[in-house]
């Protein structure tokens, strides 16, 4: 039977705590300059944003992901984002594995 999972806001569901291949953060922050540091994971990561927008460093190159658009990071690229003034960051982060693996560069 398929249950529903609640999730806040600003929530990380790992998968296999509740049978699914991939885990998810939920972002939600309206800090300006926040984000986290230079990281990569063995796996694709999608970044599906809301609203509001934030500066994504991957392999050193930089673009602004903004609200109604999809990133996809490669597996094992370093990257990094930052929110940006003017809103809310709203996203779903989808990591491509049942757990979180994440390799911290800085």
């Amino acid at each position: 039977m398929i249950q529903p999972v609640d999730v806040a806001l600003d929530a990380t569901i790992e998968g296999y705590l509740i049978g699914s291949p991939i885990s998810v953060i939920r972002e939600y922050n309206s800090s300006p300059g926040t984000g986290p540091r230079l990281h990569r994971h063995p796996y694709v990561e999608t970044f599906i944003i809301h609203r509001g927008r934030a500066l994504f460093t991957v392999e050193g190159e930089q673009v602004i992901g903004a609200g109604g658009q999809v990133l996809v990071v490669p597996a094992l690229a370093a990257h990094r984002f930052e929110v940006l003034d003017g809103g809310t960051y709203e996203a779903t982060h989808v990591h491509s594995n049942d757990r979180f693996v994440t390799e911290w560069l800085e």
